[in-house]
This record gives structure tokens, sequence and C-alpha cells, in this order.
């Protein structure tokens, strides 16, 4: 209708000044004409143009996000089997803490106070954090949920974070490792027979070091079962993993190799058991694998990168596309 305005209102003739004089009132009453169905045109362009905004302007944002291309297609997939091999070894570890727990009844009432040192307790809380992270992952990256992919990265983060004030509180307190040292062996030496795995940590110390106790083998004497005036058969004695040669016959492992080590002098007991402690040659030892630990700690920084990047990359394809310019 707009186009017949135009034509209506331009004057019909321009060399002929009176035929134009004489159609003038015509066409201003046809002019007139259009304004009185204008509502009706107005309303069926109006319908016209009562279009999606996603039709009217390709511009305005769209709620479905664009179809991921193939490099978006290989990085999903890996973050989730990525996700998953670390959600099983978090399982496995969580199962094998329970188990300890469960075999040792750890946690029953009567044990219940000494749950704290147990080792087991840090694989249940180590396999249970990595369990629950990993399967924020896994689905988040199943099912493109930006929800479970933030809470995934910002649980990698916070991680990485306790991680280097681990690694920074350990540095700057490198000069007391001795002073903690001493006090972890002090504290498996006084619960060597009630907590398993404490014993088997001090035997395979002991065995691979050669040593006995924490500075020397009369250390041994502050445990309530090898002191002098305990009962049982083990007083005055060390473990046998103190032994110079805890086998008998070379085949069968002696427990009783060290029985009585403490009633002998030092020149006697030199004959039987390992005379020096183990917390200077654990030192010695730690200081000598800074490379290897070193070493561990980027792997285990590198891995915790490549997962949050994945997880990143995926928010970037499902984030809602804004209006662009």
């Amino acid at each position: 209708m707009a186009l017949s305005r135009a034509w209506f209102s331009r004057p019909c003739g321009a060399a002929g000044g009176g035929e134009s004089t004489r159609l003038l009132p015509q066409a201003s009453r046809l002019v007139e004409l259009p304004y009185s169905s204008s509502d009706d045109d107005d309303s069926s362009l109006a319908g016209d143009t009562d279009l999606p905004a996603a039709e009217q302007d390709p511009g305005v944002w769209c709620p479905i996000p664009p179809k991921p291309g193939t490099f978006s297609q290989c990085v999903r997939c890996l973050a989730f089997l990525w996700n998953l091999l670390f959600l099983l070894l978090g399982l496995l570890a969580l199962a094998v803490g329970v188990w300890g727990l469960l075999a040792k009844r750890s946690l029953g009432g009567e044990r219940l106070a000494p749950l704290g040192s147990d080792p087991m307790l840090l694989f249940v809380l180590v396999g249970l954090g990595a369990s629950t992270v990993s399967l924020a992952g896994c689905l988040g990256a199943l099912r493109s949920s930006p929800c479970l992919l933030r809470f995934f990265v910002g649980a990698v983060l916070a991680f990485a974070g306790l991680e280097v004030l681990g690694g920074l509180l350990l540095l700057a307190a490198r000069h007391r490792l001795r002073d903690a040292l001493r006090d972890a062996l002090l504290l498996c030496l006084l619960r060597y027979q009630e907590e398993p795995d404490l014993r088997f940590l001090v035997d395979e110390v002991q065995r691979s070091l050669q040593c006995c106790g924490l500075g020397s083998y009369r250390d041994w004497e502050i445990n309530p079962y090898f002191n002098c005036s305990a009962p049982g058969v083990q007083a005055c004695s060390v473990p046998d993993s103190c032994c110079l040669d805890p086998w008998q016959n070379g085949t069968v492992a002696n427990a009783q190799c060290a029985f009585g080590a403490l009633r002998l002098g030092d020149v006697a007991a030199s004959t039987v058991v390992h005379l020096g402690g183990c917390v200077a040659q654990l030192s010695a030892w730690l200081r000598g694998q800074v490379g290897g630990i070193v070493a561990g700690a980027a792997v285990l920084v590198l891995v915790e990168a490549a997962g949050v990047l994945m997880a990143l990359k995926m928010l970037g394809d499902i984030a809602p596309v804004g209006v662009r310019d």
C-alpha cells in the first residue's frame, strides 16, 4: 500500500499544468482511500512479520547451541575416557581403604579412637575425592552439562591449589623434616603391634634401609610389648626386621631372631641386629629422591591441567552464543 500511496500522490503530468490541476482533487480523494483500510493492511503486515526472533534477525541469541565439530567431539570423548579412568582408580582406592578398615574392625566401637591415625583412612579419603570429581567430569562430558563441568574445574583447581600450598609449606619447613619423621616413626614404634599397616611399613623401612629404631635399636624399649618390664615373651626384644639375617637356614623366616637383643651389650647385639636408627638414613634417602618427587608432582600437575583444559574446551562449545557483532 505504500507504493500505491506514492503513485497516487505523485502529480499525474508534468507537461500539462491544466490536466494536472483538474486531476488534483481526484488524486487527493484517492490518496485518502488507503488510510480508511490501513488498519487491515497494517494488521496483515504485522501478521507477516510475526516470526521468531532467530528468523527475523540471524544475529539474535539462539538457545540451541551450534553443532560441535570433529575436534570438539574428539575432545569430549577423550575427556569422558580420561575421567572414567580416574573414576575407576578412585573407586579402587576407596574399596581398598574400606576393606582395610573393615578387615581390622577399625569401624567398631573399641577401635574408633585410633581411626584418625589409620593409613587406610588416607585411601578412603583420596578414593572418595577422586571418584567424586571424576564422576562429575564423566557426567559433564557425557551430558554436556555446564554445571557439572564447572564443578569439575573448580574441584581440580582447588586440589591443585592445596597441592601447591602443601609443597610450599614442605619447602619452607624442610629443615624440620627430620623432626617430623622422628615423630611419625615414634608413633609407629608405639603402635607397632596394634596397627598391621604401621607394622608392615616399619618392617619394610627397617629391612630396606638396614636400620632399627629411631636413633638406635634401643628405642624399641618405649614399646609396651618390647619393654624389658613387659610380661610377654617379646620382652627385651626388637622386631625380626632388625635382624642381620632374618632367615633360618636361608629359607624360613625366623620371627625369634631378635629375642633378648635389648639384654645384650652393643658389641654382642651388633652380631644379631642392626644398631643404627632409621631417622638419619630415611632423611638421606628422601633427599636422594628429590628429583623423583619433583617429577611425580610435575606429572600430577600436567594430568590435572589436561583435565581442566578439556573441560574448558567443552564449556566453550556448549556455552550459549550471544548477540554477534
